[in-house]
């Protein structure tokens, strides 16, 4: 299995370009990643066919009957003016329609002991656009009683509009009787006066006062005449409510496939919401994006037997983590992937030196990584180093006597002589003594340089003797791996960057999250290294646990020209 991201090889690193996502491989990826929270998704669609359900059911026993009048124009007006022809405000109509006074009318009507606020509750008036028409739907339980409730609240608006008209002509005719009443008086004393009147001077002005009020008397009259001769009805019923034969609901099938639809929507919003605020790394994507260098391999997950139980598959895990130290099979031809990539990559081509490290957590799988890539490289006809520089829980020495082959005992290879001990070397009580050759089968040797405990682990680690085990890259053909503890847990690391230059990180993708990887980028880069890519792994990835006379799974097929590991173990020679 290839790794994911930007090629090492070639070029100088550009960290504004380390993902040169497509949009549509970016919007697959995010896709993806959404699928990653498939409950929320569930959860969602559940809660929508519940909803939608409940709506269709609930919807299933309700009826609504509409009822519609059209608004005749009233004569006068609320303020006693006479209106225009044809002009009625229609949003005023909708407004007494929904009004108090207009449900105690159709309660009355009904003869229900319904209040009227909770019998309005339940209708709907609406004014079609470019129409002096109303529309009333109710809704109830039984399809009678929409209809007979509907038909109750249009007579009852009719009604109501109705007596308002009269009672505006009404007041209207009382006010004009009102001004007619003292002219009456006046013209029957103007005309008294003539009768007596014998001066023909005196009857003229007489004559003419009196005809002033006998004409404005007539205009009254006329007035109170048209008022009692307008058309006060309120409007007509141009369809009459019947019971509706099918409930008002869209139907429980459409409400489901409605209720699921807006579920999905809800699921991937939640899911993209948790997806944003979720702080772990998800993808080789996220990887390349915190550290802004490529991602050089992703180990595959370690297969297990199908017919052990539980218990046995444990303990044939532990038996393979502390025994196939040295990898085989797919796993090996990963290892031997990453190699290659680093090989061919410039920036370690220089200095010809990693760092392997994990972000924080365990050593574990960095340390079988270290162990893999010596060995690789050792298959190149490299001269590898590797160097433990975990001084605080040092276990490779030990890891290497667990592992398949040992040879206890014996003397160092040929060439592999030990280190001229420095000054203060006693003091420090690190490094000392012979490099460890490690044989690694058909790959090659390697040395190592074992760790150990020690009490002042800063100043082992920037001491002149390792500095003369860093300058071992120096050397035609020489390849120098340091190993070392988590970034974030300890400084050990960052004191080695500045000699190391090159750093490898080895970390599990969902139990680290993207601000860890952005800290070890910024602490790599500001002691003066660069963060060459990462090494991928997910719980359970590493050597496959071998059956007796087989490996547990199908190893991939050799590269032409390049030995295997399979069927190779370590062995250790120290003294």
């Amino acid at each position: 299995m290839s790794g994911h991201g930007a090629p090492a090889a070639g070029g100088e690193r550009d960290p504004g370009a380390a993902q040169p996502y497509d949009e549509p491989d970016l919007l697959r990826d995010q896709f993806r990643q959404l699928l990653r929270y498939r409950w929320l998704i569930v959860l969602g669609v559940a809660l929508g066919l519940l909803g939608g359900g409940w709506l269709g059911i609930r919807g299933a026993d309700s009826y609504t009957a509409t009822t519609e009048i059209s608004v005749r124009p009233l004569p006068i007006d609320s303020s006693g003016e006479k209106t225009a022809p044809g002009e009625t405000s229609m949003g005023s109509e909708r407004r007494t329609a929904l009004s108090s006074v207009v449900a105690e009318r159709a309660a009355r009507k009904l003869h229900t002991d319904t209040g009227p606020q909770r019998l309005a509750a339940d209708l709907q008036v609406t004014n079609p656009p470019e129409t002096r028409m109303l529309r009333f739907a109710y809704t109830a339980h039984s399809p009678k009683a929409a209809a007979r409730t509907a038909n109750a609240f249009a007579t009852a608006y009719l009604d109501n509009r109705e007596k308002d008209a009269t009672t505006r002509v009404a007041s209207m005719v009382e006010s004009y009787e009102k001004q007619r009443a003292p002219l009456l008086k006046e013209r029957d004393r103007l005309a008294e006066e003539i009768a007596s009147s014998g001066k023909e001077g005196a009857l003229d002005g007489t004559l003419s006062a009196h005809s002033s009020v006998v004409n404005r008397i007539a205009e009254i009259n006329g007035s109170i005449s048209d008022l009692r001769a307008e058309d006060t009805t309120p409007g007509r019923v141009v369809t009459e409510a019947t019971p509706p034969g099918a409930p008002a609901g869209p139907g429980l099938p459409l409400m489901v496939g409605l209720g699921a639809a807006v579920g999905i929507g809800l699921g991937l919003l939640a899911a993209w919401v948790r997806l944003v605020f979720d702080p772990a790394v998800r993808t080789p994507g996220d990887v390349v994006r915190a550290l802004h260098a490529p991602v050089l391999g992703t180990l595959p997950r370690r297969r297990r037997g199908g017919g052990h139980s539980p218990g046995k598959q444990k303990r044939a895990a532990r038996r393979g983590r502390s025994r196939s130290l040295l990898a085989d099979g797919r796993l090996a031809e990963e290892y031997r992937s990453v190699a290659f990539r680093l090989a061919y990559d410039e920036t370690f081509a220089r200095r010809r030196r990693v760092l392997v490290v994990p972000p924080r957590g365990s050593i574990d799988t960095a340390l079988a990584a270290s162990v893999n890539l010596s060995a690789s490289f050792a298959e190149m006809g490299k001269e590898v180093l590797l160097l433990e520089a975990d001084l605080r829980t040092p276990s490779l020495t030990e890891r290497l006597r667990q592992a398949d082959g040992v040879q206890p005992g014996g003397v160092s290879r040929p060439g592999a002589a030990g280190w001229a001990r420095a000054p203060g070397h006693g003091t420090i009580g690190w490094p000392t003594g012979p490099r460890v050759p490690i044989d690694a089968g058909e790959s090659g040797v390697f040395d190592l340089v074992p760790g150990h405990r020690v009490s002042k682990v800063p100043r082992a680690l920037t001491s002149s003797a390792v500095t003369q085990l860093i300058g071992h890259a120096d050397e035609r053909n020489s390849v120098l791996i340091v190993l070392a503890p988590a970034v974030l847990s300890y400084a050990d690391a960052i004191a080695l960057i500045d000699r190391v230059d090159c750093v490898l990180i080895v970390c599990d993708p969902r139990e680290v999250r993207r601000d860890d990887l952005a800290r070890v980028r910024e602490l790599v880069v500001g002691a003066g290294g660069c963060v060459l890519g990462a090494l991928l792994h997910a719980e359970g990835a590493g050597a496959e646990p071998r059956r007796r006379g087989a490996l547990s799974g199908p190893p991939a097929p050799p590269d032409r020209g390049s030995p295997t590991r399979e069927g190779t173990a370590l062995r250790v020679t120290v003294r």
